[in-house]
């Protein structure tokens, strides 16, 4: 094949992958004003909002990873034209979502006390333990969110979670200025106005979504009338078998993520600050991988309904490809300005913090160096997992994930981590080690299933 059977796949590619990063680099965006506002409030603040959504990510990751289930099974189900079976994947994912949801909140209200067994700063728990308790009620309409999402996605409806996402970021940004700084006669509630603005927008976000939707014809009929209780054993068992891997998978590798975030605050609050930096800036860009990982799911998962294989396989490789360029694009603004990038999030001009904050700035400049070198391997794994999950391959994946990211970069990030190591630019070395691991194995997968399918068809 030449590069231009792959290059023409980019436009419409790029059709469905755009408005899932835009809807996600919305969320990280939020997260990067949440960051700033707050890091104006003090290192301790900013240290406090990296604990608490510590927490937060590990729920939301199997939240999130449950989800992607309905998205293959909905995108297969159109392609076949089979309504039936799309509406029946769509309804008993929600229900499950929902239920998951309750359980995730109930699970981090009654965690909370982990936190002073961590060895992480007082202050920093002190201040972390509200604000984890309002975001954590957050979870619900969020992972309700997410069942939409996954179902609109699979029926390549991909700009409507974007547009409810983007309505829900105003509304986030504009109440956490009123309630951190107490604007407009509003009392001044620091970080916890923060976790305000988050629960309020996320209910918002659940309504919109829905009204979208159900005023769409090739929707509406599957988000109307919706018998909730009236559930098939067998369908829940179905999302249930690809949901829990899928969860696990986003759980091992956000984990990971976590870890460094607590590794990091065993070395203080500084750099557990500048720890939050470079993770909320490599998250942006990991928005984008994101979204190719989406359309790889949609398009894969249609290519298997029309059980066109060979295609299949030229579809996945352009998506890698696209996903490979835009990740070397990251690597190189990282490179060049890892000294600029960390300043965005701290007031120089505060004299009472100074001394920290020129500290986590130097501390963080180093992290993008080896952010830089990690965004091709985490942008790979991510879209061929994406493609994994097209094909409904979940169980082999999982292993691979919990191998590269526990058995080979958490180990990694313990020994170069410590203070007389290599310190917070040991953590991540660590976490480029899990994702290099992860983009080589599943890569290897996918290259296996897609050669059997075509050989199988033949």
């Amino acid at each position: 094949m030449q590069l231009k059977d792959y290059t023409k796949e980019f436009k419409y590619n790029w059709q469905l992958a755009a408005p899932v990063m835009l809807g996600m680099l919305g969320h990280t965006f939020v997260s990067f004003v949440d960051n700033i506002m707050v890091g104006q409030l003090g290192t301790a603040e900013l240290a406090a909002v990296s604990l608490g959504n510590s927490f937060m990510f590990i729920a939301m990751s199997l939240g999130i990873g449950f989800s992607t289930a309905i998205t293959p099974l909905v995108a297969e189900a159109d392609a076949e034209q089979n309504f039936k079976n799309g509406k029946s994947s769509f309804k008993h994912g929600l229900f499950l979502c929902t239920v998951l949801g309750v359980l995730l909140f109930l699970f981090l209200f009654f965690a909370k006390p982990l936190m002073y067994l961590m060895k992480q700063p007082v202050e920093v728990v002190e201040l972390a333990i509200p604000y984890l308790d309002l975001v954590a009620f957050s979870l619900i309409p969020l992972i309700v969110f997410q069942g939409f999402k996954q179902f609109s996605d699979g029926l390549s409806m991909t700009r409507y979670p974007m547009y409810a996402t983007l309505v829900a970021n105003i509304v986030n940004v504009v109440l956490n200025y009123i309630l951190i700084f107490g604007k407009f006669g509003f009392p001044e509630l620091g970080i916890v106005g923060a976790a305000y603005g988050t629960l309020i927008s996320r209910f918002i976000m659940v309504w919109y979504l829905w009204s979208l939707l159900k005023g769409k014809e090739k929707s509406k009929a599957f988000v109307t009338n919706i018998k909730f209780f009236v559930l098939n054993k067998l369908m829940l068992k179905k999302i249930i078998n690809l949901g829990a891997p899928s969860a696990m998978q986003m759980f091992f590798e956000v984990a990971i993520f976590t870890a460094a975030i607590w590794l990091s605050g065993l070395l203080g609050k500084n750099p557990q600050a500048a720890n939050q930096i470079a993770l909320n800036l490599s998250s942006m860009t990991f928005m984008v991988a994101i979204g190719l990982s989406v359309a790889s799911m949609i398009r894969i998962g249609n290519q298997k309904g029309l059980q066109k294989y060979f295609e299949l396989r030229r579809i996945a490789f352009s998506l890698f490809l696209m996903g490979t360029v835009f990740a070397i694009s990251f690597a190189i603004i990282f490179f060049v300005f890892h000294n600029q990038l960390p300043k965005i999030y701290v007031d120089f001009d505060d004299a009472k913090n100074l001394i920290d904050n020129v500290e986590v700035v130097k501390i963080a400049s180093k992290l993008l160096i080896a952010a830089a070198i990690f965004q091709i391997s985490d942008s790979i794994q991510v879209v061929v997992l994406g493609a994994l999950r097209g094909l409904q391959d979940v169980k082999i994946p999982t292993f691979i994930t919990f191998i590269s990211y526990w058995l080979i970069g958490f180990p990694i990030s313990w020994f170069l981590g410590k203070e007389d190591a290599y310190g917070s630019f040991g953590i991540w070395l660590g976490l480029l080690a899990g994702l290099t691991t992860a983009a080589i194995l599943l890569y290897i997968r996918f290259n296996y299933l897609t050669k059997k399918l075509i050989l199988s068809n033949n």
